[in-house]
């Protein structure tokens, strides 16, 4: 079995990136002469899923060009948020609701994607599949954070995840969830986080270990830091 479907969150504002995302939405910053949209697609396209879905709010005309201007070789679908920008959680909903799957794979690109995370991520695809899951979470350890600022935000032993002191790991942005998680939820602005605290209390949030060196546009000091490194 593998995931047809994946899902790219490029609705927020950016805030913490201004005055750069003043004029220019956040996923087509450039690092390296390329976007960190783009470097998130062409790690898809490697994952080989068939369609991928972008939710835009925040200057969407923008995107909805830079995706025609492209031309990638997959199908692209953009799904605006709508009159109100609808968070992660709502974002997602929109997105699963537009499409005929059942498991997708949810990608934020504030991470900088890039090949080496392929074969991870189809690691854990396999992984999700063999165990007949509904979620999986792709976590690094902080120690391998380029942004030594950054906090973990979970801990992770046996491929469970849990929430107690340490917190050793960070959620990289990338995920598969399937769509019956959110039967509870109607399209409105929530976080994504929502569901998994749900799971968390039943012990039933799922992570998978990247050994990859992580790089996040956390803010505009991490992305001067990027730029020349």
């Amino acid at each position: 079995m593998k995931i047809n479907t994946a899902l790219i969150l490029c609705a927020g504002f950016g805030k913490r990136l201004n005055p750069l995302t003043l004029k220019k939405p956040k996923p087509l910053l450039q690092i390296k002469n390329q976007t960190i949209l783009e470097s998130c697609i062409y790690t898809v396209i490697k994952l080989k899923v068939e369609n991928i879905f972008l939710n835009t709010f925040y200057l969407s005309e923008q995107i909805n060009e830079f995706i025609k201007k492209k031309n990638f070789p997959v199908k692209i679908n953009i799904i605006e948020d709508g009159r109100n920008i609808l968070d992660t959680g709502g974002g997602v909903l929109n997105m699963i609701n537009h499409s005929d799957s059942s498991d997708f794979f949810v990608f934020n690109p504030d991470t900088i994607w890039n090949e080496n995370y392929v074969s991870e991520i189809n690691d854990m695809q396999k992984y999700y599949f063999q165990n007949e899951l509904s979620n999986i979470l792709l976590l690094v350890n902080k120690k391998l954070s380029f942004d030594n600022n950054l906090e973990g935000d979970f801990d992770l032993k046996d491929n469970m995840i849990k929430k107690n002191v340490e917190k050793n790991f960070i959620y990289t942005g990338c995920q598969i969830l399937n769509k019956i998680l959110f039967n509870e939820y109607k399209v409105e602005n929530f976080s994504v986080t929502k569901i998994w605290d749900k799971l968390l209390l039943k012990q039933q949030l799922n992570g998978f270990e990247s050994t990859n060196k992580f790089y996040h546009l956390t803010n505009l000091e991490i992305f001067k830091k990027l730029k020349g490194s």
